[in-house]
Order: structure tokens, then sequence, then C-alpha cells
């Protein structure tokens, strides 16, 4: 493979690191040539690297292009890769003339990028935004960088993430600390605790919340040192805030440190970044390669690195008094600096080598050559339609496992998906996303794709209500009359009650699918009563049962986030607003009550959907106030749920997809029935536990606790249903397969 890369040459910092310290390592297994716009300490210190370089001077960026066209054919290269404004402009430039794919990555926030230059901006800053929107592929450092740019409206299926890596070989010792500390000026003894930041002393990097933080701390903890390495035009403001606080003797401006970082930070105790924005600081991982408890803004990609309350503390930008706390906590604990640096090491080196970093790059590079060679057809892809962007858990879990399924068939399947909230769906699936509103936009979508999904879930129901039944209708009808298969996948059916809609819903679904895959046998005896005979009609199994947990980290510091302690003896409650519920919500209550005093479960209240579970479940949990208790509002998407879930020893739940979550996992289950497709998935699975809403009692609930319980020792036969029901599901991906002709 053979890959040019573009950039001005005056690059520093991250960019400069990132983009030298990756085309170093590629070239050991691939060629990755640099071109410099300029000459100067970038392309010398490239060379040094042993990095191929070659200098194209000059202001006539015609000539250039030109010239670079030419070096390109010669040189048989294969992708362009640009970074920088200026390489960006250039690459826009030479895409019709070489054919080949561009690709830039994305350093920075191309709009804060001319901060305090008003003129650069609105030329340079222009010309980039413009420049990027016309890239094949773009590539954010850090997915948060990713999804900024896709709220701003670029392409999200043609965008890529990748992060700063570094080199985590052991540093030799870097010699006495304290003589290397008190040389920077910094008043320090034998047991002071060091607090360090490296960054540039800009407005972007906020150092004063590190300031104002510190000074909090330091009242709590008087053995907090802070020490500042870099300089900028706030330095004089920031000397000013310290002595005004009162902290000038503690605080150290170092000002820039020569001869590398690893002395640095080899004497820090703790690590900190106070910026208001960033993609991925190499602050961060270079400070966890010495071991160093960290703290910093919720910034950028950071929280990928950092799982707050487990390898490190996160806090939103300007908030110095949460910044004071945990400086003082890890101040006055020298056991708790040391485990927080020591899991930061570990989930760092794993995830944030500059080996995983190449590895990376070669699969963007690899993805990009096998899309650029993809043959363009009058027919490609899939639209997806079901109850998606309301914020139920459940109902993006469908989404997030379609779209799993979908990639396992074609990785570079286009994908459209009818959303409420198509900018939310755009950000957290990356792919494209239409109003459920914007008719013109589908039907769009639909006239250009091979296969329409009907996608999961209760779709073709008129209880909750009747307009989204003919909504569904109507797509369906839509989809097939623009000429795409038809699929309703891993879906129940019903109850659809009003015989006007029986007969409307039977018509469409013989006269418009192809095949319809069903999450349960109750909906195969609906679609029977209904009359629908024409589609091939197969039983599979919810697709949602083929998502796994996230890792233990991300689950740790979800439930630490919403105050729980994450490896305690936990009975979960998943409850939603129903007719009939409020009459029965002081039963619920009453059963947590009962599992904690009986078995030591401490009551865990799970919203699947956000907003009107959250009410239900304080509703059901008033008078606990003297017992333990613990709300899960917003635990994130289905894998950071499914592993919350997994942490309880059984679930209560009213919710479909909690059951299915906690079933996939081999947890006990008890379920309270407010619609038939909760018992119908329960009966499948060959769980009988369970009751109608309308006939739970205090009495029922608690036997059915009790059961729970004593299955939470003997999870095995659930466990070998759900294995049999994952087995199962693959029949609806098989299925959109075949309609596809793949």
């Amino acid at each position: 493979m053979k890959v040019i890369h573009l950039i001005s040459g005056g690059d520093s910092g991250g960019a400069k690191t990132h983009v030298l310290s990756l085309l170093q390592h590629l070239n050991r297994t691939i060629t990755a040539q640099l071109v410099c716009f300029r000459d100067g300490p970038f392309a010398q210190e490239a060379r040094a690297m042993g990095i191929p370089t070659e200098i194209m001077a000059g202001n006539h960026i015609f000539r250039i292009q030109r010239r670079l066209a030419a070096y390109i054919r010669e040189g048989g290269y294969q992708i362009i890769h640009c970074h920088g404004s200026r390489a960006n402009m250039i690459g826009a430039m030479l895409q019709k003339s070489t054919g080949l794919p561009v690709v830039s990555t994305i350093h920075s926030d191309y709009r804060i990028d001319y901060m305090g230059r008003p003129l650069s901006r609105l030329t340079f800053g222009t010309i980039n935004a413009l420049a990027l929107r016309r890239l094949d592929y773009r590539i954010g450092v850090s997915d948060a960088m990713v999804d900024l740019l896709i709220s701003r409206g670029f392409a999200p299926d043609r965008f890529y993430a990748i992060y700063n890596g570094i080199d985590f070989t052991p540093a030799p010792i870097q010699g006495d600390r304290l003589e290397y500390l008190r040389g920077l000026g910094a008043d320090v003894d034998g047991d002071s605790v060091v607090v360090g930041i490296a960054a540039r002393l800009n407005p972007v990097k906020d150092m004063s919340t590190l300031i104002r933080g510190f000074a909090a701390a330091h009242r709590a903890c008087p053995r907090l040192r802070l020490v500042i390495a870099g300089d900028g035009e706030e330095r004089g403001k920031l000397g000013d805030l310290a002595r005004e606080l009162g902290v000038e003797r503690q605080v150290t401006f170092a000002g820039w440190i020569s001869g590398g970082m690893d002395r640095f930070y080899s004497a820090l105790d703790i690590n900190t970044l106070t910026s208001l924005s960033e993609t991925f600081s190499y602050a961060l991982t270079e400070g966890a390669r010495f071991h160093l408890a960290t703290i910093s803004t919720a910034v950028g990609g950071i929280p990928n690195l950092i799982d707050t309350g487990v390898n490190g503390y996160l806090f939103t930008p300007g908030d110095w008094e949460t910044l004071g706390r945990r400086l003082a906590e890890l101040g006055n604990d020298d056991a708790l600096r040391r485990e927080m640096g020591e899991r930061l090491y570990q989930k760092a080196s794993s995830q944030f080598s500059i080996q995983k970093t190449v590895d990376t790059q070669m699969h963007i590079y690899g993805e990009i050559l096998r899309r650029h060679s993809r043959p363009r057809t009058a027919r490609d892809g899939v639209v997806i339609c079901g109850a998606y962007g309301r914020g139920n858990a459940g109902d993006d879990a469908i989404l997030e496992a379609i779209l799993q399924e979908m990639r396992s068939i074609d990785p570079d399947m286009p994908v459209t998906v009818l959303s409420r909230n198509p900018r939310e769906t755009r950000l957290r699936c990356r792919v494209r996303a239409v109003s459920r509103m914007n008719v013109p936009g589908w039907l769009g979508a639909m006239k250009r794709a091979k296969l329409y999904i009907n996608g999961g879930g209760s779709l073709i129901q008129d209880v909750t209500s009747r307009r989204s039944l003919w909504f569904y209708l109507l797509n369906i009808r839509s989809a097939k009359r623009a000429g795409c298969a038809v699929q309703m996948y891993g879906c129940g059916i019903g109850p659809v009650t009003r015989g006007n809609h029986r007969q409307l819903s039977a018509g469409a679904l013989n006269r418009y699918v192809d095949v319809i895959t069903l999450r349960e046998p109750d909906s195969r005896e609906e679609l029977k009563s209904m009359g629908v005979t024409k589609p091939e009609i197969l039983l599979t199994a919810d697709p949602a049962l083929t998502l796994r947990p996230a890792g233990d980290d991300v689950v740790d510091s979800v439930l630490l986030r919403a105050g729980i302690p994450p490896r305690g003896r936990y009975l979960c409650f998943a409850l939603r607003q129903w007719p009939g519920f409020a009459e029965k919500a002081p039963l619920f209550g009453q059963a947590a009550r009962y599992a904690y005093e009986t078995y030591g479960l401490t009551p865990v209240f799970v919203s699947v959907e956000r907003g009107p579970d959250s009410a239900a479940n304080r509703t059901a949990a008033r008078g606990l106030e003297d017992i333990p208790h613990y709300f899960l509002d917003d635990a994130g998407n289905a894998g950071s749920i499914i592993g919350a879930l997994a942490r309880m020893e059984a679930v209560v739940s009213m919710r479909l997809h909690a059951l299915i979550f906690a079933a996939g996992q081999g947890i006990p289950l008890a379920g309270v029935v407010y619609d038939p497709k909760v018992s119908a998935f329960l009966r499948y699975i060959g769980q009988e536990l369970f009751t109608d809403l309308n006939a739970l009692t205090a009495e029922n609930l608690r036997a059915m606790v009790d059961r729970a319980a004593a299955q939470a020792a003997n999870p095995e036969a659930q466990a070998a249903a759900v294995a049999r029901l994952q087995e199962m599901e693959h029949g609806n991906v098989s299925t959109a397969r075949r309609l596809l002709g793949m």
C-alpha cells in the first residue's frame, strides 16, 4: 500500500506528534510519503525519524496541485491523506485530477483553530470548512470530534475515529524528583503531593479554573503543590490570580520544558487537564504512562480514556469546585492515587498505544480502498424504519442490533434510518438518517435501496396509537412501490384491536411484504387470525438478544455516576407509566423493602425510556427513604444498560427489553405484564414467572421476588433457553441476506 500525506509543515503540538509518530510506524509496513508545503523544523524532524519527506513550497496553489498530481501518478499512490487547512484545500483539488480517495485527519475543531485571529478565521477557516465538505472521507481524532462534525451536517457514514497513541515502553529512571522540581522553582519537600499540567497558557486551556480549583484544594490539603509547564499570553493574568487566591508560593510556572517531558511527568503525583475543548490530549496518555492519577474536563475523546470514579475523575469545564474536591481527595489519600494511576495505566497501555493507533489507521485505509472500488449500482443498501429516536433504550437496541447484522452482511452497505430524532440517530449510529416527517427524504432513500426493513418491536399494533399503525403500513406500501424488497424484521405483531385496522393491516401485509420474521409464536397466531397468509412467515427471535454488554470499566463508571457502588447485591425494578400503574405503584415499593430486609438485595430502579420511566420509578420508590435504594435514570447505550443489568441478582420488570437484556445475561426474571408481548416473550424462553399488572398483589409480587431470588443460584436452564433463541435469531439476518441477493 502506498499513501501520500500532505501537511503544511508548520504544525506543532498534538497534530505534529500524531503525524510524525504515525508515519514513523506506518513506514515499517507500507509506504507513507510525507509532503510538506514548507521546509523547517517539522520536516527536519520527520527526516531524522526516517520518514520519507518531500518539500513542495510556494504560494502558487495551482502549480503545486499540478506538480503533486504528477508526483502521485508517477509514484503509484493509492490514497491521499491530508492534515490541516492548506492540505485539505489542495487535497480537494486533487480529487478529480487523480481519481483517488482523499481523506483528512481533523486534529482540532476548525472553528476555534484561529481563536483571536478573526481575519485568519474568515479566510483560512472558511476555506478549510469548505474543503472538508468536499473530501471523500474524514478521520476525527476521537469519537467526540466525529460527533461534533456530524452534528454540523457532515455525512455520518464517511467518518472514522482514531485516537492518539503513544509508546508505553517503560521509561528509564528519571533522577532525583525533589532536585528536579526545585530546579523548576517549586517549593516542595518529601511530603509534597505535586499536581501538574503541561499545556499552552491560552484561553482554551482554561488555566484559571485549575488555579481556582487548586487554591480550594490546598485549603483542605496543605501539602498540595502545583507545577504548570508551558507559556503563553495568559501568563501574567494567571500569576495575578494565584497571588489573589493566596497560593503564589504553592504554584510554580515552569515555562516550556526542554529535553522531553518524561522527567516532568515522572516528578508528578497527579496529572490534570482543564481544557474547554480537546480532541484527545497526549498529555493524559503521557501521564498515564507514568501511572499518574488524573483529573480532567470531560471534553472531546477524554471520556473514552477516563471512566470517572474508576481510573480517574472527570468534571465539567469551568467547575473549579468539583476539581478542588477531587484534588483534595487524591492529595489526602496516597492509596487512592496509586490505585487510580495503576488502573489508568492498564487501560491506556492496552487501548491507546501507538500500535493500536497504527492498526486502526491501517484498518481505515483498507476500508477506504474497499469502499472506493465498490461497484456503483442503481440500487444499493437498506432503509430501516422503526420506533427510533424517542429515547427508548429498547427500540434503540433493536436498531443497534439490526445495524450490526447488516454490517455483517456487507460492512460498506449504505443504510438510511427513519427516525423521530434523525440528528440523535446520526450521532449514535453513524448512519444516514431522515425524519419520519420528511416524506421526500425517505421516498428518495427507498428508490435507491434494495431492501426495506420494518425494524423490530411491535410496530403493527393500534393500542398505543392508531396513527403509528397507519404510518408503518404507509411506509411498507411506499417501499414496495419504490422497488424495495420488504422484510418485517424480528418483530412482534399486535394487538390490533379494531376490526377495520385488522382488515387494513392484513391487506397491506399480504400485498406488500415479502418475508415476516417473528420474535415469538404468539405473533404468528395473531397474523393467522388476521388472515395474513401471502408473505413468507418465519419464527426467529428479538434482534436485541445478540447485543453484548459493555466492558466492566464502562459499566462501573455508569453506576458510579449514578451513585451506585459497582459491586453490590441488587434487585432491579424496570417500570413504566401505564393505565393502572399508579394504583399498583406502592406494591413495587413494598416488594423492594421486602427484598432488602429478607435477602439483603438493594433496590435499583432502572429507566429504559428516559423521562417517563424515571417518573414511574420514583412513584414506586416513595416511602423507601429509610433504606438504601438507587435510580439509574440514564445508563447510556444498549451495551452499558445490558452491563448494568448483568450486575443485578434478579430483575422485576414491566419493560420488555429490560427482560430481554437480562435474559441474555442469564439473570433471573419476574415479569409484570401490561401488554401481551411481555408474557409472549417470557413463555417463549420457558419462563412462567409473571403476572398481569391488573392482577398484581403484594402477595404474588413477594412470591415472585422469592422465586427470582432462588433462581439466582441456578440460572443454567434460562441461559440454555436464551442460547437457543440467539441461534434462532440468525434467521433474521439470513433472510435479509437472501432478499439482498447476497
